[in-house]
């Protein structure tokens, strides 16, 4: 045990007592057993990292006390650094030994794969009159756009749904047949090809993530950046740099976190990227206890993402999630509970997910099992474990590393319940979930 977990029982006995709270009073409040909370106080128990936040919050300790509790260290997939991810190898999965990804698919197949997808649409160039020559140009130059926006928004509803590594190699596909067409395209489409093979390439960085390969994810998001900056968009190389305060954050490290979206927030950029990055600030802070910089934080995002929706025209695709209606207040509720306030978080989760679309199914599960975390943290152990029977035959077959973090999270919460006839029925479903 460390000095300063050693630290914590003591600081925490004496903030009790000083709040005018007995022992019995602080373990109703916090939803735990007056036994264990004793155990805490006398150094003889660890305190997890979600009770300290909540007797901080309870205690108005202004993050003294969760600073003194041991770090979270979730494992989800591979860390933030070093993502040494070979280009061609990874893009076409064909190493230097000639292994290829599985049905033998390798450069040749992988582009013919990539052209059956604009068949029968008037991509292709051929031989024809001279004076129908620039008309057809014309087509093959703005159908690939046309067919490959349609086809991504496709791509992501069928993410919600979908095992993100089922739909990896299909987002491969298309960014280098994007970036093939890109390279034949004239001027005018050149820019617009680019920029969509970027969003293909981002969006393959979240699908990653979500496999629990985070380097897999870093190097998704670089490539997504070098391809929009060769389309003429610099914008997105700050909304990477949210992305990867992604990682961070489930990573559990909240400086990392706020340090990276910092560089993200110049008044030159969108509103929408500002809106997003503010957001992740606030999840940083509530990481690390900070709640004023975190509602800060929240505000900020708020209007900046109501004057994104406000200005929005441009017919691109959304950056960020297209699930939720408000954002900024689904992600109060995640910041509410990481700042040890979950009858709070619980309240706003409440709200909020009933607004999410019903084909939302990995969105739903994100949020549902975060609100179903919130209320048993807050002792509505029944009304958690209802939530999550919902909620968690869906876990499987998302093989989700990110929802699966919040799994865990909630198997520890209930397992202080584990007599509850409720958690003991829940256990079967929670299991599956975990080792599907």
């Amino acid at each position: 045990m460390s000095d300063t977990v050693g630290e914590f029982g003591p600081e925490l006995r004496r903030r009790r007592i000083a709040a005018g709270l007995t022992l019995t009073r602080l373990a109703e409040l916090l939803s735990y057993s007056k036994g264990h909370l004793s155990k805490i106080e006398r150094g003889h128990k660890t305190p997890p990292p979600d009770l300290a936040r909540r007797c901080d919050a309870q205690l108005g300790a202004g993050g003294e006390l969760e600073k003194l509790a041991p770090s979270e260290t979730p494992e989800c997939g591979a860390g933030v650094d070093g993502a040494t991810v070979d280009d061609t190898a990874w893009l076409l999965r064909v190493g230097p030994d000639g292994v290829r990804w599985p049905g033998g698919l390798g450069r040749r197949r992988l582009l013919a794969v990539g052209a059956t997808s604009l068949l029968g649409v008037g991509v292709a160039t051929t031989v024809m009159p001279q004076q129908a020559h620039a008309q057809a140009q014309a087509v093959t130059d703005t159908a690939p756009v046309e067919i490959f926006r349609l086809q991504f928004d496709q791509m992501r509803t069928l993410g919600q749904t979908t095992d993100p590594g089922v739909l990896l190699p299909l987002l491969t596909v298309q960014t280098h047949t994007l970036r093939e067409l890109a390279l034949q395209a004239g001027a005018s489409s050149r820019p617009k090809l680019l920029g969509l093979a970027a969003r293909y390439a981002e969006y393959a960085g979240w699908m990653a993530q979500e496999a629990g390969d985070n380097p897999a994810a870093l190097w998704w998001t670089a490539r997504a950046v070098e391809l929009a900056e060769a389309g003429g968009d610099r914008d997105l190389a700050s909304y990477a740099l949210v992305r990867r305060a992604l990682v961070t954050l489930y990573a559990g490290d909240a400086a990392q976190t706020v340090g990276l979206v910092a560089r993200a927030q110049e008044d030159r950029l969108p509103p929408r990227i500002r809106g997003l990055a503010a957001q992740r600030e606030a999840q940083g802070h509530a990481l690390a206890g900070d709640r004023t910089a975190s509602l800060r934080s929240l505000d900020r995002a708020r209007d900046l993402l109501a004057r994104a929706a406000a200005e929005d025209g441009t017919g691109t695709p959304v950056l960020g999630t297209s699930n939720l209606t408000d954002p900024a207040a689904m992600v109060t509720g995640w910041c509410l509970h990481d700042l040890g306030r979950p009858a709070q978080a619980a309240e706003v989760l409440d709200r909020e997910f009933l607004r999410i679309p019903a084909h939302a199914t990995r969105s739903r599960a994100r949020y549902g099992l975060r609100r179903a975390l919130a209320h048993a943290a807050a002792g509505e152990i029944e009304h958690a474990c209802a939530l999550a029977a919902e909620l968690l035959p869906l876990v499987p077959a998302l093989r989700s590393a990110t929802i699966t973090t919040d799994v865990e999270r909630l198997a520890r919460e209930l397992a202080r319940f584990r007599a509850n006839r409720a958690v003991l029925d829940l256990q079967p479903a929670l299991a599956e979930a975990l080792h599907p």
